[in-house]
């Protein structure tokens, strides 16, 4: 705890003493009093005098009750009661303060809340600690409500202490010159503090200087306070550190600013914010010598090259390194030199402000019935946030007009509307919604019209109206009275809501006091001297780079650009795993990857593998090419290190969340050891977090041992060592395997120290790191009774909360989780059978959302939930539907206060528990284990089968979804496609001799006749016929005619499907051996076009149908035999024995000519031939003669060139749902140009390489040269591929170097 934070909670103990009851009576003011009895000056607690309390003339919210301590005072509490003996008591109150008695301050606890609880009888005594204390001489009560069979009634206390300070005061030309003493070096703290208060915006406050150049200025500019850092005086980026904190700090009230230094950061503090700031190097150190205050000065020639202003307003207990320096200066030490009229008390200009709260307020004022001049003059000065309002409006008396002076997108607008005549509009200035006091001068003259913003610092606008404009009539500023009033004003502009102060009509002040006191003019929902605007952006809650915007009653954040989503930016729109993305239906490529969800780690781009069924998360780093080293002179080691492309939280984050890790790491060495014998290694890696350790295990060793692999399993190739390099052979030899202890990665560096011998060579290649398997995903407990639940520490959730988590169940009801606090709580449950609720309270009543499915949600399968609350709304999505929102109260609580345990599954209570499956619940980025807590809990079991219900329509392309423990995979074995989601079609290119020849055997008949059709009779299975097909295929060919499938029987039967002459498909059926084949000719033509295409045929019995791309299916029936007995075989391609297969002469004659072209996705019934001849060659009854090429050329996309697949959301804007992937793919038009460019230079390169090969064989070898690349050529004597294994990636060079 800071010594300042302790200060102040010891200060608030023992600074209780009641500071009213002592007072005179003519410390009491009011704005009424019932009679002489109700005065304010018996408004002292637990007193009986007069009428037992203060009570005003009429019960209204214009009302209040003043008292004035009698100088600047600690208020740390403030009591209330209601009046003595009556039914008159306050329910409800604002407490504000001033030093001046005007421009109050509403004094707002830590939510933002101004309003507090009052009495609910009239004797018993309410007592509100202040969250903060506040330092005032004056002190107010504002009655918003009170009890409604009485009226006003108030007896009150204020406690505290006195408040001893030392003052400056500064006219905006006066400053002050301290010399100082240098702090020793061991110093390892160092402080300054002020307070202040100034009207004006901008002004330098202090600034600190060495002998050694370095500078710290505290300035205010714009209403915000920057610390500036510097070295020297220039104003480039590297030699200053900027920060800024604080808004709209000219209002003319104290704020307290503290700067404590530390060696390595400071933490900066204006008011009640703090920030704690990371300063360079350079900067850690302060030796200030001299300190200006007020105004820059300088005891050297230097001075800065930024233009300050001096501060105007008065500065409190100054203090450096606990030195007071304000009562140095008033000691007139010989250390201070006071330039101009520097005074030690705080004079202040007295300033009225009022602030239109809402759409409803108004000020009306009369006009001047005869202008001493002849001229009309009307100014203002406003601050606001809302770009639209209307700021003053009247009438033009007998003439028929009206006139308005307005913002307009942030844009001053002065409009005329004249009978008879067209408008005249002028606009002016830009930005005006700024917070900032802007001023504004209409002024009329003998014809002559200007509109001007900001005096001379601004811009104006002028006309000549051919006629008089005056204000005889009402003046009305920031809108208009309800209709049903008897005052004439018409607005057809939005009312304005902000602050005005310094009105002036006819070059004459007005006095906002007397209209308070209803003296002049009217108004309504009216704060009448205060400013009460609230900065909604200082401090910000918009997260993770989101930018603040606001309006007078609530804030907005901009999340584009940031890759998180929300009212404030704080869910992430990206999944935290490739496992995530895999199940949602994605395929391999380049995704960001957000590890902690809503955490700080920010999103990477990161390829996921999903090609097998494990799914790896792949991470690059620098150099995974195979490197060589060899000696070189004046060098004992080569060092190697290895830069990841992300960042160092996201990859402990990974390895952490990954079931299992591994990361290639081969040595190839010749005469080149890893360790001696006895002594210390000769070579060694370094791993795993932040910096890494210094690891002597290589290739699948266990960390404790030096050792490798070869010498854990005896096979090495000198049983004397422990690794196959330490034997120092002079043949090569290599230590190569997997590090898979998730402790020791990434792989760091590599450091090879037994390569300066003579003849040593070595080479080394360190792989990406892989990892797959998310433990956050398929995390997950069964619930069996409603009366089981798991336990957890206290949710903290205060501003910001976000909580995801599936679910399946067969109740309708039930509470996922819930978590308590005094008064505070937040729940999820399944309320219906079709509704998930979202409730929670965080002090203003509870609040509920709901959504409710079109579908029921205890139906056993898998529904996820999200759900978010933030200071803005709170927000629940179920599934994809759309997602409900509930918007937070403007000026409500904030704080969610929890203190309990938190409870999944069920409640405290034990009552409405759920029964059912919870599975990845993460809590603000985190994922709970629910699997460990339900090892060690009754009633709830680890892990949850099941999913095939849910995800099983992922299995693509007739693939089956096969349940895991904790997860599911598809099995494609009677698919002709294959991937992770038998996705992927298996296709080859065909030439004219290639041929592919599966042949068929008793059992696979007879599965092929139970897939064929389930709804056959038992009674047709046989081992050798077939009553039913199905066939699937895709083909791609500009031959013609040409044969694509030919399967045929013992029995001189067979089935074809071909491509006629006339580029048409033809099926061909000779089920009778006897008689002819029955020819089925489609209609589709042009088949033979180079494009491919998906023919399926289905025949049950005589029926046959025959479908081509998306063209209508086609109908036939056969009329000779509907069994296919005997069969034998199957081929695509080439026939190379069509003789012998009984074929007539046409197609014996087809079926020697082959197939040129592509073939994919065949299957005949559950037989892929394909598939069979490519990935399963070895286990199946496949022949393959000729050339088979595997290719993708039975994809959609294969005439177009795919560029890298990169997954991502593109601005978070259209139609794009969040989570969806966009494949970032170059069109088939630029594919050519594309290509063209590749081939160029290819050429081009080539070229260079030969031309750099014949001058490098020229010059020689030089011996400095590190790197060079390394070619088979080269070095025919290297016994290992040079290649790079292909999980690291394709296309990897090799590197050579000379140590």
């Amino acid at each position: 705890m800071s010594s300042f934070l302790y200060f102040r909670l010891f200060f608030t103990e023992v600074c209780h003493n009641p500071l009213v009851h002592g007072l005179l009576p003519s410390s009491f003011r009011s704005s009424s009093q019932l009679s002489g009895s109700h005065g304010p000056g018996f408004a002292k607690l637990n007193r009986r005098d007069g009428a037992g309390g203060w009570s005003p003339l009429s019960s209204d919210k214009y009302q209040w009750l003043e008292v004035d301590l009698g100088e600047r005072t600690q208020i740390t509490a403030v009591a209330t009661q209601g009046r003595y003996g009556s039914s008159d008591w306050l329910t409800a109150y604002l407490l504000m303060f001033s030093d001046t008695g005007h421009n109050w301050r509403q004094y707002r606890q830590e939510d933002g809340i101004g309003a507090f609880p009052g009495n609910n009888n009239a004797d018993s005594v309410i007592q509100h600690k202040l969250q903060h204390h506040v330092i005032t001489r004056y002190v107010r009560l504002i009655p918003l409500d009170w009890n409604p069979n009485g009226r006003i009634g108030l007896r009150l206390e204020t406690y505290g202490c006195p408040h001893d300070s030392d003052v400056l005061s500064f006219d905006g030309r006066s400053s002050l010159l301290f010399r100082l003493s240098p702090q020793p070096r061991q110093t390892t703290k160092e402080s300054i503090s002020v307070t202040f208060k100034t009207l004006r915006n901008s002004g330098m406050l202090l600034h600190a200087e060495g002998q050694n150049e370095h500078s710290l200025t505290l300035e205010l500019e714009k209403g915000k306070l920057l610390l500036l850092l510097r070295k020297g005086w220039s104003s480039s980026l590297d030699s200053q550190h900027l920060v800024s904190l604080g808004s709209m700090l000219d209002d003319q009230h104290w704020h307290h600013v503290w700067v404590e230094h530390h060696s390595t950061h400071l933490n900066f503090t204006v008011d009640k914010s703090t920030l704690w700031v990371q300063i360079p190097q350079k900067f850690t150190h302060w030796d200030y010598d001299q300190m200006s205050v007020g105004a820059e000065h300088s005891l050297g020639s230097q001075r800065s090259a930024r233009s300050l202003r001096n501060f105007h307003g008065c500065l409190e207990n100054l203090v450096y390194n606990s030195v007071n320096l304000i009562d140095l200066a008033k000691q007139r030490d010989q250390r201070v030199i006071v330039k101009g009229n520097v005074t030690f008390t705080c004079t202040e200009p007295v300033s009225v402000s009022m602030t239109f709260t809402s759409h409803q307020s108004f000020l009306w004022l009369p006009g001047v019935k005869e202008p001493s001049s002849g001229d009309v003059l009307v100014g203002l000065q406003f601050r606001t946030w809302n770009k639209v309002g209307l700021l003053l409006t009247f009438d033009l008396p007998k003439q028929g007009g009206a006139v308005w002076l307005y913002l307009s997108k942030a844009r001053l607008h002065f409009l005329i509307h004249k009978t008879g005549r067209a408008p005249l509009e002028l606009d002016v200035g830009s930005a005006l919604s700024d917070g900032q006091w802007h001023s504004v001068e209409m002024i009329s003259r003998r014809g002559h019209l200007s509109v001007s913003v900001d005096g001379d610092e601004g811009a104006a606008a002028h006309a000549s109206p051919s006629f008089l404009i005056t204000t005889g009539g009402p003046l009305f500023f920031g809108g208009c009275p309800p209709e049903e009033s008897s005052q004439q004003c018409v607005n057809p502009f939005k009312s304005f809501q902000g602050c005005m102060r310094l009105l002036t009509i006819d070059n004459i002040p007005v006095d906002l006091i007397m209209v308070q006191q209803r003296l002049m003019g009217n108004y309504s929902h009216l704060q009448i001297d205060m400013c009460g605007i609230i900065d909604r952006c200082s401090p910000s809650h918009c997260e993770h780079g989101g930018s603040c915007s606001q309006s007078w009653s609530t804030f907005h954040c901009n999340c584009s650009g940031t890759g998180y989503s929300g009212a404030t930016c704080h869910s992430s729109i990206y999944e935290q795993s490739c496992e995530a993305y895999k199940h949602k239906g994605n395929t391999s490529g380049y995704y960001y990857i957000d590890v902690d969800g809503s955490g700080p780690i920010r999103p990477q781009l990161i390829f996921c593998n999903m090609t097998e069924d494990k799914t790896w998360i792949v991470i690059q780093h620098s150099n995974a090419e195979l490197t060589r080293v060899r000696p070189a002179p004046g060098k004992t080691r080569h060092t190697a290190h290895f830069d990841y492309s992300s960042g160092e939280e996201q990859l402990a984050a990974i390895i952490s969340q990954s079931e299992h890790c591994e990361q290639e790491l081969t040595y190839h060495c010749r005469k080149s050891r890893l360790n001696t014998p006895d002594g210390p290694p000769l070579s060694w890696w370094v791993g795993g977090p932040g910096t890494g350790q210094m690891q002597t295990y290589w290739d699948g060793a266990s960390p404790d041992v030096r050792r490798c692999a070869c010498g854990l399993q005896g096979k090495c190739v000198d049983p004397k060592h422990f690794c196959n390099c330490d034997a120092d052979h002079t043949e090569w030899a290599n230590d190569s395997g997997l590090l898979t202890h998730k402790e020791t990665l990434p792989v760091r560096s590599l450091v090879l120290g037994d390569i300066q011998r003579p003849g040593s060579e070595g080479a080394y290649r360190v792989g990406h790191l892989r990892c797959h398997g998310d433990k956050n995903v398929w995390n997950a407990a069964y619930f069996d009774k409603e009366t089981s639940y798991l336990h957890f520490p206290t949710f903290h959730g205060e501003l910001s909360a976000d909580i995801s988590f599936y679910f399946k169940t067969t109740s309708p009801s039930g509470v996922f989780l819930e978590n308590l606090g005094i008064k505070d709580f937040i729940r999820i449950e399944l309320s219906s059978s079709t509704e998930v609720l979202f409730s929670f309270d965080v002090g203003n009543g509870p609040l509920e959302v709901r959504v409710t499915a079109g579908f029921p949600l205890d139906d056993n399968r898998w529904h996820r939930v999200r759900a978010e609350r933030n200071v803005r709304e709170a927000s629940l999505r179920l599934d994809e539907l759309p997602a409900a929102t509930q918007e937070a109260p403007a000026d409500g609580h904030i704080h969610l206060q929890l203190n309990s345990q938190l409870f999944i599954g069920g409640t405290a209570s034990r009552q409405k528990g759920f029964r059912g499956c919870i599975r990845s619940l993460q809590m603000n980025g985190i994922t709970l284990d629910l699997e460990e807590r339900a090892k060690i809990t009754p009633g709830v079991e680890a892990g949850c089968p099941g999913y095939c219900s849910s995800y099983g329509s992922l299995c693509q392309n007739q693939g089956r979804c096969v349940e895991r423990p904790n997860s599911f995979s598809c099995d494609c074995g009677p698919s002709a496609y294959t991937g992770a989601f038998c996705e992927r079609e298996v296709s080859a290119s065909f030439k004219s001799g290639t041929s592919v020849s599966y042949t068929f055997k008793e059992q696979v008949v007879s599965d092929l006749n139970k897939s064929s059709s389930s709804t056959l009779p038992s009674s047709i299975y046989s081992d050798a016929t077939l009553r039913a097909e199905n066939i699937s295929l895709s083909f791609r060919t500009i031959q013609s005619p040409a044969l694509l499938l030919y399967v045929g029987s013992h029995l001189k039967e067979y089935l074809a499907l071909l491509l006629n002459k006339y580029d048409r498909l033809e099926v061909r059926y000779r089920l009778d051996g006897s008689k002819d084949a029955e020819i089925l000719r489609s209609k589709v033509r042009n088949l033979a076009n180079g494009k491919l295409h998906a023919v399926t045929i289905s025949r049950l019995a005589d029926s046959v149908s025959l479908q081509i791309d998306r063209n209508s299916k086609e109908d036939f029936n056969l009329s000779t035999d509907v069994e296919f007995n005997g069969i034998r075989s199957l081929v695509v391609g080439r026939v190379q024995d069509s003789g012998g297969m009984g074929l007539d002469l046409e197609l014996s004659r087809l079926a020697s000519l082959g197939f040129t072209g592509c073939l994919s996705a065949i299957l005949f019934n559950s037989i892929s031939p394909l598939k069979a001849a490519l990935l399963n060659s070895q286990t199946s009854p496949v022949t393959v003669s000729g050339p088979l090429v595997q290719s993708m050329c039975g994809s959609s996309s294969a005439n177009s060139y795919t560029a890298e697949t990169t997954h991502h959301l593109s601005g978070q804007s259209g139609s794009v749902e969040r989570g969806q992937p966009l494949v970032n793919a170059i069109r088939s038009d630029s594919a050519m140009i594309g290509g063209v460019i590749a081939v160029v230079i290819f050429v081009t390169a080539s070229a260079l390489a030969i031309t750099a090969r014949i001058l490098y064989r020229r010059k020689g070898t030089c011996p400095s040269q590190d790197t060079k690349t390394v070619k088979t050529e080269d070095s025919p004597e290297l016994p290992f591929s040079s290649q790079t294994s292909t999980q690291n990636g394709p296309s990897e060079n090799q590197k050579e170097f000379y140590i």
